[in-house]
């Protein structure tokens, strides 16, 4: 997973977990809200500055938006079941 999928999976799911949209998110750290949805697309990297901005917002440390997802995670996201059918 390179450090740009890393930095969206996390923006989108720490933005999801607190309820925000993205244009929420946006408003509070400041930024464009077409910017935050390029960072979870991955069409845009962050600069250090907005990483900490958002991490901010999202009340985390600037660090856990750009950790690795655990394995683990990763298995329960490929083990659940589909809503399609």
């Amino acid at each position: 997973m390179h450090i740009r999928e890393i930095l969206a999976h996390n923006l989108k799911r720490l933005r999801r977990s607190r309820r925000f949209s993205q244009e929420e998110l946006a408003h509070r750290a400041k930024i464009d809200r077409t910017y935050v949805s390029s960072l979870e697309r991955r069409i845009y990297s962050a600069t250090i500055d907005i990483v900490d901005k958002l991490a901010r917002v999202l009340g985390v440390e600037a660090s856990d938006l750009l950790k690795r997802p655990s394995a683990d995670s990763n298995e329960r996201k490929k083990a659940r079941p589909s809503s399609t059918g």
